[in-house]
């Protein structure tokens, strides 16, 4: 039987297809036409077209023998764009995936993510004390992925209620091969050898190799579990804000300098900066500035026993070789003469 995967060409979809290629796995995957060729190469057969199109779903699930699985992974994340853009493709898209799975008789796993919670809230509780049963808290109005993301999980279980097999998984910050958001930034700000460090540095940072949540991704989809549940998948290694830097200026070769920054006057600029951005951009993405401080100064709050005793999940690929990999495809990719400022979608 075959699995589809949406986002086949993006951050964990790519990784999701290319461990169950090399399980044996016959793999579709929802592409829009630019995508096509890179999940070709992947070794997934394409099906062209959008995720929130019904018709797209019906042909992408009409395969012989059936399809035993969907993984859900194709999300807008975080470029400029509207509400309703966020909206369409996440809710939209989630709702379709959930409506073709059920018809098929297929399980579905969707990529949700903590952001459900309310960032903020999730960072206030402390290190290690968020789990599934940790109550959403109200959203903030300009924080429109995260809105959107608790919409799709909302379309997910109404789906399920009428009988989908279903799984949330609910990865932190993800970091990996084919990460266009939040490793090139990374490795932008580290090649100019200055980077800014909040606080002592000593923080476990909140973040998940892409190819771990892969790994609990293909798990979910054979395990013995009644569906119905949300996982989070947010522990593969324990890496400090300075051990993180330290290990990409190592994978990039270069020697960094940190400028120690207060929490106080960080948050404080951030803040001022977000109140700009709604002037100057009313009724576009705020953007998680914000949450960015609390990310770099926090502590990793969230817990992923329920994966592990559930799923059997364990990370497959340690923290510093993650990196490794992620420096390396980031430099085998960048176009000859420009920076990584390149991949910014933003």
């Amino acid at each position: 039987m075959t699995v589809v995967v949406t986002g086949g060409s993006g951050l964990v979809g790519s990784h999701v297809i290319a461990d169950l290629v090399a399980a044996g796995e016959r793999v579709r995957a929802i592409a829009r036409p630019p995508a096509r060729d890179a999940v070709l190469r992947l070794g997934a057969e394409p099906v062209v077209g959008d995720v929130t199109d019904p018709a797209v779903w019906r042909a992408a699930l009409d395969v012989p023998g059936g399809v035993r699985g969907v993984v859900h992974a194709a999300a807008l994340v975080a470029p400029r764009a509207r509400l309703a853009d966020f909206i369409a493709v996440n809710v939209g898209g989630t709702r379709q995936a959930a409506v073709a799975a059920r018809a098929a008789g297929a399980r579905l796993v969707h990529v949700s993510s903590v952001a459900v919670y309310g960032r903020a809230t999730t960072y206030a509780a402390g290190p290690g004390t968020v789990d599934e049963s940790f109550p959403v808290a109200p959203l903030a109005p300009t924080d429109f992925y995260a809105r959107s993301k608790r919409l799709a999980e909302d379309a997910l279980w109404e789906e399920t209620a009428r009988g989908l097999w279903s799984v949330a998984l609910r990865p932190n910050v993800i970091y990996g091969e084919r990460d266009r958001l939040f490793s090139p930034k990374v490795v932008r700000v580290v090649r100019t050898g200055v980077v800014p460090q909040v606080g002592p540095g000593t923080n476990v940072l909140s973040i998940v190799y892409a190819g771990n949540v892969a790994a609990a991704a293909v798990l979910a989809l054979d395990a013995a579990v009644p569906g119905g549940a949300a996982y989070h998948v947010t522990n593969d290694g324990a890496l400090t804000q300075r051990e993180f830097v330290d290990a990409f200026a190592a994978a990039l070769g270069v020697r960094v300098w940190r400028v120690r920054l207060a929490r106080g006057p960080a948050v404080l600029a951030v803040a001022t900066a977000t109140a700009l951005r709604r002037v100057l951009r009313p009724g576009r993405y705020g953007g998680v500035a914000a949450g960015a401080v609390h990310f770099l100064s926090g502590d990793n709050p969230y817990r992923s026993d329920r994966a592990q005793a559930e799923l059997g999940w364990r990370p497959v690929v340690d923290p510093r070789t993650a990196i490794q990999r992620t420096v390396r495809w980031m430099m085998e990719n960048e176009t000859p003469g420009r920076s990584a400022r390149a991949f910014l979608p933003i």
